[in-house]
């Protein structure tokens, strides 16, 4: 990515230079300093289409960013394999017991005869022996038995025995995965804006194969914990810099589709994971499959190159000199019809000092800031209800109400939903836009939410007047299944809708914070079980009062549909929101405008009715004085 010698330009001493406001902006208004024009900055409307639009190296780059999705998406759902809870059971001696359960011995029989009756004490800490006395027994025991349903022999829980009291070891570790991948987005995000799309990129894979090898080698269930957290870090990475990748590299109509189809891919290798699970067998090998491959994008140093958009929005003009070329040999394109004159552009901004912009800088805007946040609300909301209603719909300690009792059942179930949820968002979005698609799948968010909370409560109040049992069973299980089918698409379209909106210019760190707010979101599962599901009424309550904030949030958001990407901060302001219906007379004016009509213009601002006014009088005035002097108001002798 780097400019070879004699491409003709030239450093004075400095990489890059800070951009920093002297003063801050009016009323929130970015500065004007920072707003560039020229073509140079026009990448969607004029760059690309120079180069050959969405030509066929283009295309190839963004097949490149969808395969190493499968292994992506085997990483992410990895620990429903790796930390399922297997069915434990526990036979001893009863020795201890004995001495415990006064006047119940002849129930347990002595300790010469226990280990013919054998008594079990499940891995959830309760004993399965025969009378209540014993139920809240320690869990003690030196040696467990397994048995897995997930297709492996053995997995983490079962190698070191984490049930019982050493339970919550597992939620540490699903808690390392999911706290790593968080502060990997927050970190690479910046990274992203400041070094570069591909540096990242590399960087994370390379030390992705070396903590996510050495995962496979833990030899404690803390060690396991620690390299789960740095693998997380890394795979936030690769995940956050091929999506920035992949969005840069579109024009407006191809944008959404090829995010989806990475999407679908992820989805693909969740599908093949009890596949891939049950031939491995063992759980260090499974890592090791997992990991492995990404060794092939260690080609993507010398194939995939650095983003030109980014290039460009940092005025990095010598590199993005030499790549325009190489792009425009790939496509077959002769830069010498060059019409818009573009080259001629480029090489007169060639000694112009690279500019790199913090995602700090979003706090110093109006519009753009607000937009992020309610993106940010609305991620962190997706993903948190969506486990309310996976928990509802399959609720292990309330056996009456599961729908399935079977592990691939209900994975198997899970995945559909969300293959579901992802081919209907592509005709949702293409109908009602970024801002209707999103809107839609929140109200049904929320209306599953608050109908699961009110209805099924009333519902079940009076089920045993009205002989209705079962309905509330049925009602749950629907409700679930809208509610995560709704939430899965709020999700999605949050994370892609930031990036769309985030200018190009600290478009990692933003789409960075939406990424880690679903993180959060997605950290509330584990939490919820390591609280043994206390609180999980109110828990759903708070994410349903969240879903009505972020109906009305939403209504606040523009529409980037066919819209090019904002490459500057002050391009990023300029998206402001538009109404919901299109106008009823042709001739009404749009809110969202162009980046040259979104300049602040007073000079139309004269139609006040004071204005008018003072315009009025003056105007008379002069009329007045005019006739006095042609002597055609008063005669000599009046005057």
């Amino acid at each position: 990515g780097s400019a070879p010698e004699g491409s003709g330009c030239h450093n004075d001493g400095k990489d890059h230079e800070i951009v920093l406001l002297d003063h801050q902006p009016e009323n929130g208004f970015v500065s004007p300093e920072t707003t560039s024009a020229g073509l140079l900055t026009r990448i969607d409307g004029a760059v690309l289409p120079f180069l050959g639009g969405f030509g066929k190296y283009q295309k190839q780059l963004i097949v490149l960013t969808w395969i190493p999705a499968i292994f992506i998406g085997f990483s992410q759902y990895s620990d429903n394999f790796l930390l399922a809870q297997p069915n434990s059971t526990c036979v001893q001696p009863l020795a201890n017991l004995t001495n415990q359960t006064t006047g119940h011995s002849s129930l347990l029989g002595s300790p010469k005869n226990t280990s013919a009756r054998p008594a079990y004490i499940y891995a959830n800490g309760s004993y399965g022996g025969t009378h209540n006395d014993t139920h809240n027994m320690q869990c003690t025991c030196d040696e467990w038995t397994f048995e897995l349903h997930t297709g492996l022999v053995q997995n983490v829980v079962t190698k070191w025995s984490l049930v019982c009291n050493s339970a919550w070891k597992v939620h540490i570790a699903k808690f390392s995965l999911l706290v790593g991948s968080i502060f990997g987005y927050l970190v690479f995000g910046i990274l992203a804006d400041w070094f570069g799309r591909h540096p990242v990129l590399i960087i994370s894979v390379l030390f992705m194969l070396v903590f996510g090898l050495t995962v496979a080698f833990s030899v404690n269930a803390s060690m396991f914990s620690t390299l789960r957290f740095f693998e997380g870090f890394c795979l936030a990475g690769i995940t956050l810099s091929l999506y920035v990748l992949r969005i840069e590299l579109c024009l407006p109509g191809w944008r959404f589709s090829m995010t989806m189809v990475a999407s679908f891919v992820v989805l693909g290798g969740q599908l093949l994971m009890p596949g891939v699970a049950y031939l491995c067998r063992d759980w260090q090998v499974l890592q090791a499959f997992i990991i492995c491959p990404l060794l092939l994008m260690l080609s993507y140093i010398w194939i995939f190159p650095e983003s030109l958009r980014w290039l460009l929005a940092t005025q990095q003009y010598c590199r993005s000199k030499w790549i325009m070329g190489y792009i425009a040999k790939k496509n077959n394109v002769n830069m010498e019809l060059d019409a818009d004159n573009i080259l001629t552009e480029l090489q007169r901004a060639l000694q112009k000092k690279p500019k790199k912009t913090c995602i700090v800088k979003m706090v110093g805007t109006r519009n753009l800031w607000k937009n992020i946040v309610v993106l940010c609300v609305n991620s962190l909301t997706g993903y948190g209800i969506h486990h309310c209603f996976a928990r509802s719909m399959m609720d292990p300690e309330a056996q009456e109400t599961t729908m399935f009792h079977n592990f691939y059942a209900d994975y198997y179930t899970m995945a559909g939903i969300a293959v579901a949820s992802c081919m209907a968002l592509c005709p949702a979005v293409g109908l009602m836009g970024r801002r209707g698609g999103l809107l839609m799948f929140m109200i049904i968010t929320a209306l599953a939410s608050l109908l699961q909370l009110g209805l099924l409560n009333l519902v079940g109040k009076y089920s045993v007047h009205l002989n209705i049992g079962t309905m509330n069973k049925h009602f749950s299980i629907a409700f679930s299944i809208i509610g995560m089918f709704s939430s899965h698409a709020v999700s999605n379209l949050s994370i892609f809708f930031c990036a769309e909106i985030t200018p190009t210019v600290i478009r990692g760190g933003g789409l960075g914070l939406v990424l880690a707010s679903a993180g959060f979101g997605m950290l509330t599962a584990p939490i919820m079980e390591l609280h043994n599901q206390k609180g999980y009424f109110l828990h759903h309550i708070i994410f349903a009062c969240c879903t009505l904030i972020c109906i009305i949030c939403i209504l606040l958001l523009p529409e980037t549909r066919y819209q090019p990407l904002p490459e500057t901060l002050a391009d990023g302001e300029s998206y402001t929101r538009q109404p919901l219906l299109p106008p009823r007379k042709p001739g009404e004016q749009r809110l969202l405008l162009p980046q040259s009509e979104s300049s602040r213009d007073y000079t139309r601002v004269h139609d006040t009715p004071l204005h008018e006014a003072a315009t009025t009088v003056v105007g008379a005035r002069t009329m007045l004085l005019r006739l006095t002097l042609n002597g055609r108001l008063f005669p000599p002798a009046v005057e």
